[in-house]
């Protein structure tokens, strides 16, 4: 144990004389300090280093290793002292809006309604001079139409745990620059979740010096725990042996064993977008209502969603990152839902590079823009296959959005309502793009958007974090005053009472409410009042699992019963219309599919198939391996590959 420690330090210790030996005198830096995958360097004089960022730059090429800038504590000052700077400092049409305070990291973020205007113009308001005035490093952000309840969490959160997070990260970081200590690599990969099943997606990625775990998900659908939860047990490894876990994107069959694994005493890094920590953390503890409502214990508990704020490290797109001695990580966009993320792991010295698709959808839409596929190198590839078959082809965006259009004009003109059944997440702010562009346009009839649900707190999310949104749409939150999420169209309901409005006889409007697939929350209370009603049109633009009420719907049934109020079974009478609508799925279809693996086809070796029923994985393996000449495999529930 002895040893083991000095050759943490030993190595430690020669980044650390890299970095005093390339540093000007008027840097004045008084201490540099792991934190987690990052070397933080804490300088009394943090303009000159913001202004110098020449200095930086050459030095992580020099050591190979992200560096950040943090002030000196001593310099830092109080944060009444700072927010009446910043009052006096930030231009007044930028309207700032809030501030927080991350102690653990020295960073003050600013939130303003007009970002723009605190960035362009240097002379008006200047990044340096302000940390240096402050002692606090600054980052500003774009303010929400309406503050979101999840980030306000995890921003607390993070300042009751600065003490024990700066610990933690400095920890964190020893092990990531430990030393190796076998140098040629052999990289496995176990299969313990997701694989020829959509649900339960997990896998543990093993070298000879890392053990680091790809998502860790649920299967909502499943009887009992073996089919329910990722297959840990047959990995055989205890959860201190794990030196990562990382997360691709939110949804639940990727994060909804994760706060289990916390509550059974998981202490290491959690990496994932900055976007998915929140998105997750709101899923999770709506996990917890709902399971709590339909009568049973759930798996974990808040405190447990709450530690995963505490010990995740959120990485930026495209950012080269260690997150073990011999694994490096980058983390790029999928297209699936905000921050969704393919995972490149670059192992050993170029040893190998083996690429997690994750969830994707490789076409742009209105929300997001299109996987990224331009990987310097790999020579394995997981993708998904959630429409895996050859027949698994969806509209283009022109056709589905001109089927929409259609379908809910010939609604709104008859005078009835449309009511839109949607997944919070995704599927609902696409859905407002869409709305807000073919109503400005006047394509779409006029007429007042009701939500409810999760939608409005998601979308808060969604506006909290531009950057990761389609270019234009990011250009028009950044940099313009017209918000698509702030359009007059949409009106939240924040409470049961206010649905008399968009329930009012003869008033025509357009309804989306959570969930998806008619299984709970506030949309079944408008399903109750529409459905009976032959001028009214109930509108799924999401998948229906077979067993739910949405499904039957959709399969014609034409009396339905639900649990209603005081836990009275009610009748329903179903005589409005009914459609489905295809092409605003997240996933890739089949043609999607393969032409993302055709991108990368000149350097792959080996593709790994996951993500979709059996029938679908093996017939996307095949075509793979016919089309392009590629060795494909559709593995099953523990399986151990050798990669390399």
């Amino acid at each position: 144990m002895q040893k083991k420690r000095q050759q943490e330090l030993s190595n430690g210790q020669n980044f650390m004389a890299t970095i005093l030996q390339s540093l000007p005198k008027e840097a004045v830096v008084t201490k540099i300090n792991f934190e987690g995958p990052r070397i933080a360097l804490y300088t009394k004089t943090p303009k000159y280093l913001i202004e110098n960022n020449d200095i930086i730059a050459n030095l992580v090429n020099v050591i190979k290793k992200r560096i950040v800038i943090r002030t000196d504590e001593s310099i830092r000052k109080s944060e009444e002292d700072v927010r009446k700077i910043l009052n006096e400092s930030v231009p007044k049409d930028a309207d700032l809006k809030g501030t927080f305070f991350d102690t653990a990291t020295g960073e003050v973020s600013i939130e303003v309604k007009r970002p723009w205007l605190c960035q362009r113009n240097k002379e008006e308001f200047n990044h340096a001079e302000i940390s240096e005035k402050t002692g606090w490093k600054l980052r500003v952000r774009k303010s929400t139409n309406k503050a979101s309840n999840t980030i306000q969490a995890i921003n607390y959160q993070l300042k009751v745990s600065s003490d024990d997070r700066a610990k933690h990260l400095k920890g964190i970081g020893e092990q990531i620059f430990r030393d190796r200590l076998i140098q040629k690599s052999e990289v496995s990969l176990l299969t313990l979740g997701g694989f020829g099943q959509v649900g339960r997606s997990c896998m543990l990625l093993t070298t000879n010096d890392s053990k680091v775990l790809i998502d860790c998900g649920i299967n909502p659908g499943a009887r009992n725990a073996y089919d329910a939860f990722p297959r840990l047990d047959w990995a055989n490894i205890t959860l201190d042996e794990l030196d990562a876990i990382v997360i691709g994107h939110a949804h639940l069959d990727h994060t909804g064993f994760l706060p289990a694994l916390l509550k059974y005493g998981y202490r290491g890094p959690i990496y994932c977008t900055e976007p998915t920590l929140p998105m997750m953390n709101l899923i999770q503890l709506d996990a917890i209502k709902v399971a709590t409502a339909q009568g049973r214990i759930p798996i974990y508990a808040e405190r447990d969603v709450h530690q995963i704020m505490r010990q995740t490290i959120t990485l930026p797109y495209g950012s080269v990152t260690d997150i073990s001695p011999d694994i490096k990580l980058v983390l790029s966009n999928a297209g699936h839902i905000l921050g969704s993320a393919t995972c490149h792991f670059h192992i050993g010295n170029g040893d190998h590079n083996f690429v997690y698709t994750g969830d994707i959808k490789y076409a742009k839409s209105m929300l997001l823009e299109s996987a990224f596929t331009n990987y310097p190198r790999v020579e394995t590839l997981l993708i998904e296959s959630t429409y895996g078959l050859k027949e698994d082809i969806q509209p283009t965006r022109q056709e589905v959005e001109s089927a929409f259009i259609s379908a809910v004009n010939t609604v709104l003109k008859d005078g009835g309502k449309v009511l839109i059944p949607i997944p919070a997440v995704g599927r609902a702010q696409e859905l407002m793009m869409v709305i807000d562009q073919y109503m400005k346009s006047g394509d779409l009839t006029e007429a007042p958007v009701f939500m409810e649900g999760m939608i409005q707190e998601a979308t808060s999310i969604h506006e909290a974090f531009p950057e990761y949104l389609a270019r234009e749409l990011k250009k028009k939150i950044l940099e313009t005053d017209d918000n698509p999420f702030d359009s007059e169209y949409f009106t939240n309901i924040e409470h049961a009472d206010g649905r008399e409005e968009p329930l009012r006889d003869g008033s025509p409007c357009i309804i989306i409410a959570t969930s998806g697939m008619l299984e709970g929350g506030p949309v079944l209370e408008y399903f109750k009042n529409i459905a009976p009603h032959k001028q009214n049109k109930i509108l799924f633009v999401s998948y229906q699992v077979n067993g739910t009420l949405g499904r039957r719907v959709l399969d014609g049934s034409r009396q339905v019963s639900i649990l209603g109020k005081e836990g009275k079974v009610e009748v329903i009478t179903i005589n409005c219309g009914i459609e489905r609508l295809d092409g605003f799925s997240g996933h890739s279809d089949y043609n999607q599919l393969m032409s993302f693996v055709q991108r990368l086809r000149p350097k792959l070796r080996r593709v790994l198939v996951n993500h979709g029923e059996k029938k679908k994985s093996e017939n996307l393996s095949a075509s793979i391996r016919r089309m392009y000449r590629v060795a494909s495999h559709y593995p099953q529930i523990q399986e151990a590959i050798r990669l390399f």
